[in-house]
């Protein structure tokens, strides 16, 4: 036989036998193949980010995980809730294993008519056994969810000659975005609070000298990143007071030990900050752990600071374990600090979380009202964050401003320190309560102006003399800043008139020609219940230019610049990185913590991360706007 035909001759004569005998290999044509292409199984998950979603609207919270492949910077895979490294692609060693133990099983069952008919085949005919299927492990899931921030926009000073909001304390957002970059990987959007980064620094305002709990301060300069504009800074300074003359406090420290703070990020970081504070603990002091998974329960009652030993000891106690009934815990914290009220003293309730809660009231719209309804008891609560992938900070802030508090969020072991013991007066004593600001701009020198951040902070005008509208609190020692980006008269701004509407009249303003701004405050007492007003006026002939200004002001100028460029630099222009750089190392001063020297760390951080997202085309920022023109 020609040797072109043997094998083909070969082929057909086993398919006959094979046939004959009853058994063989079934062929599925590949018309009738699955198209494994088009998998919707299980393990498909849509690339959606919660932040992205139409449905996100400001004050809800994202219904969708955020799936993210591994960055490349990751040594190791990373962790998963339980704290056990997710293995990837790679079957895990219990799906390996069991897969092995299921081959062995089959090749030990009793035998089968399918079996017995194989032994009928020919000698030379032989079983094809399937080979075991691996599962790929789930890919990890971010899990984190943000509140949606639309940015403030520009005003006329024609059409909305008033601007009003409440003053935020908050630094939480800092030290997320310093966790992410540091974890080598740009912040979305919408975890940008670019106030939160300005207030995360001291500067250093001149105290009260009139009695008053804080003073306020304005300064004007051109904007870095627009020098045709003027960037107006509002400067308060809260009245210092020293740690041994603060009042008794009475702190219940509400712990997340769920299975979820498991990770080293979360419940050992925590118990270590906590560890910081107790040194730091008076005589007078009283401390309580409440801890909260699929039950609540009191750790450790009331205690004494000067009973260190008890207290760290029941620190040590704390495991991670369960799921997380976060509203109980929060209703048996607050019955705990009511138990041991201080009158006149500092009366606090300090949730230490991820904010992943799944067990009881989960919604977020019930937990805030949970808290508004619990401040009224006198008790006070401020947020702790801790951990990644599924951490809720977008609950975190806003729990904390229901609760007449301040959110934290807490990296490393330094920021703990910060947060818990060097600023342990700014985060618990409360000097002035419901501070609002109005800003009046003078129409006859000011054409446009824009509140740079504070947007979940904005009041309608009738709210600022309405003592019932809640507001932030100022701690002792307290700075807090706002920054205002002015176009005036005589340049043109961003904003056309409008055709067929007459130009507002600027004759009443005439008068006050050389003022740009009136900024009126309005604030209670600690346990008043009636607001208080101060004001100051703003002239044009303050202005100076920006290197004149002092570091403070460059400084807040360069941090507020950089949160705009991490948010997409919609109104920065062509500033970048490099800039936000180059004036904050001209402006970082003393820096006796060393915060500003970090600082300059991360914005370079940000740059690299920046242009190796660009030359790969990957970005952990949601896609820039368009850059305003001018």
């Amino acid at each position: 036989m020609h040797p072109k035909f043997a094998l083909p001759a070969l082929a057909a004569t086993i398919a006959l036998t094979l046939a004959a005998c009853g058994g063989g290999v079934p062929v599925t044509p590949p018309d009738q193949r699955p198209d494994t292409a088009t998998d919707t199984g299980p393990n498909t998950r849509p690339n959606i980010r919660p932040e992205n979603t139409p449905n996100n609207t400001p004050g809800s919270a994202p219904l969708l995980p955020v799936p993210r492949p591994t960055p490349p910077y990751m040594l190791h895979p990373p962790a998963d809730a339980s704290g056990q490294t997710s293995p990837g692609a790679l079957p895990s060693a219990p799906l390996a294993a069991q897969a092995r133990k299921d081959a062995a099983t089959r090749t030990r069952e009793p035998a089968r008519a399918p079996m017995a008919e194989s032994r009928a085949m020919a000698p030379s005919a032989m079983r094809v056994m399937p080979a075991p299927s691996y599962l790929p492990a789930p890919a990890p899931q971010d899990r984190e969810r943000y509140g949606a921030i639309e940015e403030n926009g520009v005003r006329q000073v024609a059409q909305a000659p008033v601007s009003t909001f409440s003053i935020d304390v908050d630094t939480g957002s800092y030290s997320n975005v310093r966790r992410m970059l540091n974890a080598g990987r740009l912040p979305p959007a919408d975890a940008v609070r670019v106030e939160e980064l300005v207030n995360y620094f001291p500067y250093d305002y001149a105290p009260p000298t009139d009695g008053r709990p804080f003073a306020v301060h304005a300064a004007l300069a051109p904007a870095p990143w627009q020098s045709e504009n003027v960037l107006l800074r509002i400067g308060i300074k809260g009245e210092d007071v020293a740690r041994a003359s603060l009042p008794p406090a009475n702190l219940v420290f509400l712990v997340d030990v769920s299975g979820s703070m498991h990770s080293p990020d979360k419940l050992p970081l925590l118990k270590s900050s906590l560890k910081l504070l107790v040194g730091a603990l008076r005589p007078q002091d009283r401390i309580t752990l409440v801890t909260y998974a699929g039950t609540t329960r009191v750790a450790l009652p009331p205690t004494p600071g000067s009973e260190k030993t008890a207290i760290s000891a029941a620190i040590d106690q704390l495991m991670a374990g369960g799921s997380t009934a976060g509203a109980s815990g929060i209703a048996l914290a607050y019955q705990a600090a009511q138990q041991s009220y201080i009158p006149g003293g500092i009366n606090r309730v300090l949730l230490a979380t991820d904010g992943d809660f799944n067990v009881g009231i989960t919604d977020f719209r019930q937990l805030k009202s949970l808290v508004e309804e619990k401040r009224k008891s006198g008790v006070s609560l401020s947020t702790l964050g801790f951990g990644t992938g599924n951490y809720n900070d977008q609950l975190m802030e806003q729990l904390a401003d229901a609760g007449d508090g301040a959110y934290s969020y807490i990296d490393n072991l330094m920021e703990g320190n910060k947060v818990l013991v060097s600023e342990m007066s700014a985060t618990l004593a409360t000097i002035a309560r419901d501070v609002k600001i109005q800003v009046e701009f003078n129409p006859a020198t000011v054409r446009e102006y824009r509140l740079i951040g504070y947007e979940n902070r904005l009041l309608a005008r009738e709210d600022f003399n309405n003592d019932k509208v809640d507001a932030g609190d100022i701690g002792a020692g307290h700075t807090v800043t706002a920054l205002y980006e002015l176009t005036l008269t005589n340049r043109p701004g961003l904003i056309d008139d409008l055709r067929y509407q007459p130009a507002a009249s600027v004759k009443a303003a005439q008068d006050r020609a050389g003022e740009l701004a009136h900024i009126k405050l309005r604030y209670k007492q600690p346990t008043a219940s009636t607001s208080q007003l101060m004001d100051v006026v703003v002239n044009a002939q303050a202005i100076r230019p920006l290197a004149q200004g002092d570091a403070d002001f460059r400084f807040a100028a360069a941090v507020s610049g950089f949160g705009q460029v991490l948010r997409g630099g919609k109104f920065t222009g062509q500033w970048r990185y490099d800039d936000v750089h180059a004036l904050a190392q001209a402006a970082r001063g003393a820096d006796r913590f060393g915060y500003r020297g970090e600082f300059l760390k991360l914005v370079a951080l940000a740059q690299s991360l920046s242009t190796s997202a660009a030359t790969t085309g990957a970005t952990g920022s949601e896609e820039a706007p368009p850059r305003a023109a001018r």
